[in-house]
């Protein structure tokens, strides 16, 4: 069935198939196996008739499987998409100064961000280091969201790579032939330096506090 059949057919399901759906995830997951008819019938408090005729509906939508010959045969296909499923957990690749210039390193945590970012542009997360974008209410220990683009506009607060391989989180200023990377805290003096000593990783779009 093509994609935008799959889409209508997740659309126009009812409350209650969505529920058995979540159910067999749920007991997939807790149990390692699916739950019989009878078990999501106890638990949505309806007949196993009832149970049973959603469960070849969803069949239908190529939602659900069957297993031939096993009292547990029912599997989620690929196709399904729960509400609360996510989609779009960005990877947190390493830490950004916004103090000294420090090389971001790679980890491997994750963060979800669904509820807060949309966005066309390929998306990342950096753990800040250092409080010299303080003036901006960017904290050390606080999670830039980034844009990955490399033109930013003046005034954007940017993740710029130096060449000397260290990268550095600062707003970003073109003038007069040099890129000025500047703090957001009087304690800290602008970087200035060529347009071919600077690459513009990214482009700050959010920012998260854990605390």
């Amino acid at each position: 069935m093509p994609r935008s059949s799959a889409a209508h057919d997740r659309r126009r399901l009812t409350s209650r198939q969505v529920d058995i759906l979540t159910i067999i995830r749920a007991y997939q997951r807790s149990h390692g196996c699916s739950p019989t008819m009878q078990e999501i019938a106890d638990q949505i408090r309806v007949t196993k008739v009832t149970v049973f005729e959603h469960v070849e509906t969803l069949v239908a939508k190529g939602l659900l499987r069957r297993l031939p010959h096993k009292a547990r045969s029912l599997e989620l296909t690929s196709r399904v998409q729960l509400p609360d499923d996510r989609s779009t957990v960005f990877p947190v690749v390493g830490y950004i100064a916004a103090g000294l210039p420090i090389e971001a390193i790679e980890n491997r945590e994750t963060i979800d961000l669904e509820d807060f970012f949309n966005t066309r542009h390929s998306t990342f997360v950096l753990k800040v280091r250092g409080d010299s974008m303080i003036d901006e209410q960017i904290r050390d220990g606080d999670y830039v969201v980034c844009e990955q683009r490399s033109e930013p506009r003046r005034g954007e607060t940017v993740v710029a790579l130096l060449d000397s391989g260290e990268a550095t989180l600062k707003k970003y200023y073109r003038e007069k032939g040099k890129i000025r990377l500047q703090p957001a805290n009087p304690d800290f003096e602008p970087i200035v330096v060529d347009p071919s000593a600077v690459e513009i990783q990214g482009i700050v779009v959010g920012i998260l506090r854990t605390c």
